[in-house]
């Protein structure tokens, strides 16, 4: 693969002809030692002994000062001159910011604590006027946490996030004629260094992992004596990125807009790299080379991401922008053995399959029951999406709606007795359900066909759920069968109901036809699409109901949905469907 080369040869597609299981660990979560030593390892920040382990010289001056290549938001940028702090559906004036009490959401206090909103200030202002904002913010934030080390502000991928934060916008931190401001700032940049040193490795593998080692390679190329630093840095990323991606380039929280955040850290670590005139090291570049076409291979006609795993549906322009910071030109990934995302396209049709089992629960929070759903698009439109957004909805939103985002229902898929095809616990974490997945893909000049089983609900029910997709060769035609088959030795006497289910795009709306079986889709006040599409269906009974679907904001948006429910025998049930263009 080619950093510049759009023609370059993809990593080879992970499905061969025929059928591969895909199998989930065992690890269900973090085991008991994991939990202690984790608690063990926070008690240690408060002991005299880190303390003076954060002690020691520091820089008068960085070594260089490296270009932030990816821009900010201009609506929060702007809000920041305007002396207001916005984020994730929360607001607070800068005047009323009290980081000793925090009152505000994770999403928000992680957007602060980061610093990540340096990089929205510096897209709308210039030095001159962004300067006394940023450092008013920098002021609160050393009398606050400088020399408190907790939880609040010193976990160690908010500190990787930092650094990156503060090198790459130094001129707006460190501008003040104030040397004892300067010597504060740059003490703590040191200070955190330090405690990246001895604790990146103890954060859970993933997107926070990678950014902690991104901050201590960071420190090593910009702080002053960094040599030893560097090479310890280095190393210790490599492991973070053998233990956080798949061979495939997928994150292993299958979480496209985690993957989309952990290429914008190694982009910025690029400029890091940039500006002292090395090179970056194969073991990110190879990563990066991997990540790019991953991340395509989950993105829709519009060029913005699908909604997996907590995540919403990342605009087109975000990515745009990330990507070109990667320097990665490549093609979509079409097949991934272990990110677990089927593509097919034609014509103007995307279609995205969630192909895997969910994540396990050590290395993500939130995720979601979503096996064998599916999102498809019509070149900008879409058309058929799951609600998601359950990580990034604004603040404000009720909890139960939050966790509803999660579950089956919430996909398009099926869904038996109104329960989740992998269980969802009241403490958050994912329990017993999709332990394996069955997948057959194959191409052919009449378009291209995927099949995929799980056995989320073998145990509880003693069916199977099985699913075909059949894209047509011009994408005009999408053809669908939802099959409960029987499996094990459990039978339940009587029928069990279940719901196949299709949440609309935003602005879709569904009208029904005279027999009950069908639906034409249009956009409001237009058609969608190339033209609109009718949906069809047998073996079950149809009905349109309200949705929500979680924006690129992560608002909330009214939608429709098309349900195809009915009951399974003991024998099974199968229900065909149709998606087709109607003109």
């Amino acid at each position: 693969m080619s950093r510049d080369d759009p023609e370059a040869p993809v990593p080879r597609d992970g499905i061969d002809e025929g059928k591969r299981l895909i199998r989930v660990g065992g690890d269900k979560g973090l085991s008991l030692a994991d939990r202690l030593s984790e608690r063990f390892h926070r008690l240690t920040w408060r002991t005299p002994l880190h303390d003076l382990r954060l002690k020691d010289r520091h820089p008068l001056k960085l070594i260089a000062v490296p270009d932030d290549p990816i821009p900010g938001d201009v609506g929060r940028g702007r809000a920041l001159l305007a002396g207001r702090l916005v984020f994730s559906g929360e607001e607070r004036a800068l005047g009323g910011l009290d980081l000793r009490r925090p009152d505000w959401g994770k999403p928000f206090a992680d957007h602060l604590q980061s610093f990540a909103w340096l990089r929205d200030l510096s897209t709308v202002a210039t030095r001159a006027e962004a300067a006394p904002v940023a450092e008013a913010l920098m002021a609160r934030w050393l009398d606050a946490h400088a020399d408190a080390v907790d939880q609040t502000g010193w976990r160690a991928d908010l500190w990787g996030r930092r650094v990156l934060a503060w090198t790459a916008h130094a001129p707006l931190i460190l501008s003040s004629t104030d040397l004892v401001y300067r010597s504060r700032v740059l003490n703590a940049l040191a200070r955190g260094g330090r405690h990246l040193d001895r604790y990146a490795d103890n954060t859970p593998a993933g997107a926070a992992r990678i950014a902690a080692w991104c901050g201590v390679v960071s420190c090593g190329l910009l702080i002053p004596g960094g040599e030893a630093r560097l090479r310890f840095g280095e190393a210790g990323l490599a492991r973070a990125l053998g233990a956080s991606l798949f061979e495939d380039g997928g994150i292993v929280s299958r979480s496209p807009s985690m993957l989309l955040g952990t290429i914008d850290l190694l982009a910025s670590l690029g400029a890091c790299y940039d500006a002292r005139r090395e090179d970056m090291p194969d073991a990110v570049t190879g990563a990066l080379a991997r990540m790019v076409p991953a991340l395509l291979g989950v993105a829709h006609g519009d060029r913005g991401l699908s909604s997996w795993q907590g995540g919403g549906p990342v605009a087109a322009t975000r990515v745009a922008a990330v990507i070109e910071a990667s320097g990665i030109r490549t093609r979509p990934l079409r097949q991934a053995r272990d990110w677990g995302y089927q593509r097919l396209t034609a014509g103007s049709a995307v279609l995205i399959v969630d192909a895997a089992p969910p994540p396990v629960a050590r290395v993500v929070e939130g995720g979601c029951a979503s096996t064998l759903a599916f999102e498809f698009s019509d070149g900008p439109t879409r058309l058929v999406v799951n609600c998601g957004g359950a990580r990034e909805a604004v603040a404000g939103l009720p909890r139960t709606l939050i966790e509803g985002l999660r579950t089956t229902a919430a996909h398009s898929t099926l869904g038996l007795a109104d329960t989740n095809s992998t269980a969802i616990h009241a403490d958050g974490t994912l329990g017993r359900g999709v332990g394996e997945v069955e997948l057959s893909r194959q191409e052919s000049e009449a378009g291209s066909r995927i099949e995929g089983a799980h056995d989320g609900y073998a145990r509880r029910f003693g069916f199977v759920h099985r699913r075909r997709l059949m894209l047509s060769a011009d994408g005009r035609e999408l053809r669908g069968e939802d099959a409960l088959l029987p499996r094990g030795r459990r039978r339940r006497s009587g029928t069990t109901p279940f719901a196949i289910r299709f949440h609309l795009g935003r602005g879709i709306e569904a009208e029904p036809t005279a027999d009950g079986q069908a639906a034409i889709l249009r956009t409001r006040g237009g058609e969608a699409g190339g033209g609109p599409w009718q949906f069809r269906c047998r073996g079950g009974a149809l009905a349109i109901d309200g949705s929500v679907w979680i924006d690129e904001a992560g608002r909330p948006v009214a939608t429709r949905q098309l349900v195809v429910a009915g009951e399974a025998a003991a024998g099974g049930a199968s229900v065909g469907w149709l998606l087709k263009r109607a003109r």
